[in-house]
């Protein structure tokens, strides 16, 4: 049997970077559902369709095939053949995903991907219904969280460190929108599962989240 993992949080929470973390250290394949949703936006925005458009955003994503692969260790995200791994981190990118990600068809199709790879491969998977939705038989499910002041200072220093000048109240203000978008949306919303942990990152480090998240794996 493939031992599922699945870590759910808020937008900022460090999910990413935590199950990357604890895959290396597992020997585990780390599924990126973010980095799904984001290629499958990327399509959307190169195709010049607006995010409220679900009529025809439902029409195209017959037309999209997004996969992950390793190589050397990195994951790449492949969306119809195309290495877009580079293209996809950029704030535009990222709010198209969180606007089309509450549309059906978005989400069944990518769900679908994920749940294939998730029968025959040892898998640590994140995102915001991944213990609810994608993967409700789980072994083990972590909600992870930090306040919205803690996200945005992280995010904020990632964008200096790019070189770039952040505004960090509109930071924390885009985190707190897409906070009450994820927990409202219909379909999938942003919830701890009943069978879920919390693991609240504000005050901890990776190091002590990454060690936490491993011993309850190992229970």
């Amino acid at each position: 049997m493939a031992m599922n993992v699945a870590i759910d949080g808020p937008a900022g929470a460090g999910k990413s970077t935590i199950a990357k973390a604890i895959a290396a250290k597992m020997g585990y394949v780390y599924v990126d559902t973010g980095a799904m949703y984001r290629a499958m936006a990327l399509y959307f925005l190169r195709e010049g369709i607006a995010p409220t458009d679900e009529a025809k955003i439902s029409s195209v994503v017959d037309n999209i095939l997004v996969s992950i692969k390793y190589e050397d260790g990195a994951q790449h995200v492949i969306l119809n053949g195309e290495d877009v791994t580079g293209m996809i981190r950029t704030e535009e990118v990222g709010n198209m995903a969180s606007s089309t990600s509450v549309y059906a068809p978005v989400r069944t199709k990518l769900v679908s991907l994920q749940q294939e790879l998730a029968k025959t491969t040892d898998v640590i998977m994140d995102g915001r219904d991944i213990g609810t939705v994608v993967l409700p038989n789980a072994d083990v499910k972590i909600f992870l969280t930090a306040s919205v002041e803690c996200r945005a200072k992280r995010r904020f220093d990632e964008l200096v460190a790019k070189g770039e000048t952040p505004d960090f109240d509109k930071i924390a203000k885009d985190i707190e929108e897409r906070d009450y978008r994820d927990s409202h949306r219909e379909i999938s919303p942003l919830k701890q599962a009943d069978d879920a942990i919390l693991v609240d990152s504000s005050e901890m480090n990776i190091d002590q989240v990454v060690e936490t998240i491993i011993s309850y794996i190992n229970k």
